[in-house]
């Protein structure tokens, strides 16, 4: 029998970083988003990850970055709203952690990518509601999807990273 799990948003961050100018990391969220689990055991090897995030949503705490990264420069948020991910596999590694194998979509370009995953265990909120937790992170190259506006600085440094490291912090409510 499978079972279901749907993100609690109020719990939940989706986030990255990038190197700045190569020698700080600028961090962002995404503040739409939305996922689920379907699984068909106890701990989470069978299960069917997905999700979807707003590109419009993106916020690094800076309206005029946040502005650069939905132009064409960057995500094309008009042209390209959704980045998604639907996994193709979990491999358990130990006790807690796994790896997720999935396809990360973003500006219509789909890679293969395997994300670390520090399970946090089930238990019942103060509600009774049945909730679940994952650490995940991962990498991608941003060029790999398009993304690929970067500027060199007078004295040769590059100012944006290729290389995006995704951090994401996630809770799910088990559905009746």
């Amino acid at each position: 029998m499978k079972t279901n799990w749907k993100i609690d948003t109020l719990h939940s961050q989706i986030g990255f970083k990038v190197k700045h100018m190569m020698i700080t990391n600028v961090t962002g969220t995404f503040d739409q988003f939305d996922a689920s689990i379907e699984v068909e055991d106890d701990d989470f090897t069978t299960a069917q990850f997905s999700f979807n995030a707003n590109v419009d949503s993106i916020n690094t705490g800076v309206a005029d970055r946040d502005a650069h990264l939905k132009s064409e420069d960057f995500f094309n948020a008009a042209s390209h709203p959704n980045l998604s991910f639907k996994s193709t596999g979990v491999k358990k590694i130990s006790e807690n952690d796994y790896e997720i194998h999935g396809d990360i979509t973003l500006r219509e370009v789909t890679k293969s990518i395997v994300l670390k995953a520090d399970f946090g265990g089930v238990v019942i909120d103060p509600y009774g509601q049945t909730k679940t937790g994952f650490s995940i992170e991962g990498k991608i190259k941003r060029s790999e999807f398009g993304l690929t506006w970067s500027a060199i600085t007078e004295a040769g440094s590059i100012v944006v990273s290729d290389e995006v490291k995704l951090h994401c912090e996630i809770q799910f409510v088990k559905q009746n």
